[in-house]
């Protein structure tokens, strides 16, 4: 169950009951999680991690910038609780430690592959 099905309650049909008003504290945490989403970097991440478990030197490669700089994101993410680490000789390992992550990145993807198929019929008919 999601965070937020888990704090607002959950219907039975799956889906998180909008309990009304949320507080000031809950929203602050919802727009916590929506701002580490929110960064092209680390989308590439966690859709690079949906494979599997990987180290620092493999997302760099994956995703084409420094390491540090992905050290930093996997660090946020990590922080959010987001991802999990662990270590092994050496070497850390990222995987996803929350996966509700992705239901919504799934909405928010299914949403955006409607709106453009939609944009590109009407663009469509317009030729």
């Amino acid at each position: 169950m999601s965070a937020f099905a888990s704090t607002v309650g959950d219907s039975g049909s799956g889906r998180a009951r909008n309990a009304r008003p949320l507080s000031d504290d809950f929203v602050d945490l919802i727009a916590a999680r929506f701002r580490v989403l929110g960064d092209r970097t680390r989308i590439k991440l966690l859709d690079r991690l949906r494979e599997g478990e990987a180290t620092v030197v493999e997302l760099t490669d994956a995703i084409g910038t420094t390491p540090q700089n992905v050290s930093k994101h996997l660090g946020l993410l990590q922080q959010a609780g987001i991802l999990g680490r662990r270590k092994q000789g050496n070497f850390a390992y990222y995987r996803i430690a929350d996966e509700t992550v992705y239901s919504l990145c799934e909405a928010v993807c299914g949403g955006l592959r409607d709106r453009v198929e939609a944009l590109r019929g009407v663009v469509d008919r317009r030729l």
